[in-house]
């Protein structure tokens, strides 16, 4: 790995690495926030998926989420959306599909299989990396992500039971299969069999009998693309049917944004501390 930044935060240490990943066979960048508490002990580690056309750099920047992890003793690790390069496929004229729009999944289908494997690397390779070194406590993991990120997060926890002790998410698509933003990218990642799609939809998981680690999720009712594209009430009703406690929360005039993020984000720190702490 190469540290190619390195800024003094709340007392803590905001650092930006490269690595060659075996996973995405790319150069992958990440971003990490390390408390003060780092400085002396391991620590638990919140996992942050960013959504459609960001890198790792517009949590660190936007969110507040430093300030809050330095109080709470917590490691956040950020990742990017996709893998990048110039032999990496894209769609320049597309912002939701190619580069920046990952959508965590292991594609099968070329030219995307055997870059995209974000899936893969958010679940293995990157904590692999990050317990073995930074300062982090083996197997203390939580997710969050915000909009595909959320998407993300959710299918993460779901498919890995055990793995992280609570999962959070900002406006995730809660139903990709029927999203216009899921339907266009799982059709080219994944192909045309809607089967292989429902192994990255959050809600088909849990209809399919998926375990759901202690959840938060929160959208905003003045979210540009909550009716179209976000379908969290088709996750609260899975949820419900199966007996899966849920706390979904429809926050009163937020939209899509990070000020939406910034204004929450403590409370899902916190969520997450004390899911960890058990």
């Amino acid at each position: 790995m190469k540290q190619i930044e390195r800024i003094k935060e709340f007392d803590g240490w905001l650092e930006r690495w490269q690595h060659e990943s075996t996973a995405c066979q790319c150069t992958m960048t990440f971003s990490v926030y390390l408390p003060p508490q780092a400085a002396t002990q391991k620590l638990p580690v919140v996992y942050w998926l960013s959504g459609l056309t960001c890198t790792d750099d517009n949590v660190r920047v936007k969110a507040g989420a430093q300030r809050y992890c330095a109080e709470l003793g917590l490691i956040l690790v950020m990742p990017d959306t996709s893998p990048r390069g110039e032999d990496v496929p894209d769609v320049p004229e597309r912002y939701d599909l190619g580069q920046g729009a990952g959508f965590y999944v292991n594609a099968t289908q070329m030219p995307w299989a055997t870059h995209y494997r974000m899936y893969d690397y958010v679940t293995r390779e990157l904590p692999a990396l990050v317990e073995a070194n930074f300062p982090a406590t083996p197997g203390k993991r939580a997710i969050s992500g915000h909009s595909m990120g959320g998407h993300g997060a959710l299918v993460c926890a779901l498919k890995n039971p055990g793995m992280y002790a609570s999962v959070s998410a900002f406006s995730p698509i809660c139903n990709p299969v029927v999203s216009p933003w899921g339907q266009g990218c799982f059709g080219a990642y994944l192909g045309d069999d809607k089967k292989a799609w429902e192994a990255y939809d959050a809600t088909c998981l849990v209809e399919a009998g998926a375990p759901l680690p202690p959840a938060l999720i929160d959208h905003g009712t003045a979210d540009e693309f909550l009716a179209e594209q976000l379908y969290p009430q088709n996750l609260q009703a899975a949820c419900a049917a199966r007996g899966i406690p849920l706390t979904l929360r429809m926050q009163e005039d937020y939209d899509h944004s990070y000020h939406f993020i910034a204004t929450f984000i403590g409370e899902h720190l916190a969520f997450h501390a004390q899911a960890m702490a058990r």
